[in-house]
């Protein structure tokens, strides 16, 4: 069976724009391993559905293609940031399965 899963800790930020949206970008080789493995599967835009873990809260999300910064962003909705007490510039231990 393919190995779905994966952990990392990455940044917090928030999108520059007009749209509050906050994002954890993933790390280079998490992002590759997905893509290599995933990205024939992948949706609309070149999403791939997940399921994340944060701390105590899970739920389910898509990754997005971001070809400026050249990998996955994972967004983190207000209620995972309020539940997980969650702002911009923390450091976010992530938990993901890709469902496929």
């Amino acid at each position: 069976m393919e190995e779905r899963s994966f952990e990392f800790r990455a940044e917090l930020w928030e999108w520059d724009g007009q749209a509050a949206w906050h994002f954890v970008s993933l790390p280079d080789d998490v992002a590759d391993d997905i893509d290599e493995r995933f990205g024939h599967r992948a949706g609309g835009f070149g999403s791939v559905r997940v399921e994340v873990t944060v701390g105590s809260t899970t739920w389910r999300t898509s990754l997005f293609p971001d070809s400026k910064r050249r990998t996955y962003l994972l967004p983190v909705k207000r209620p995972v940031r309020t539940a997980e007490g969650l702002r911009v510039g923390d450091l976010v231990a992530v938990s993901l399965r890709v469902l496929v």
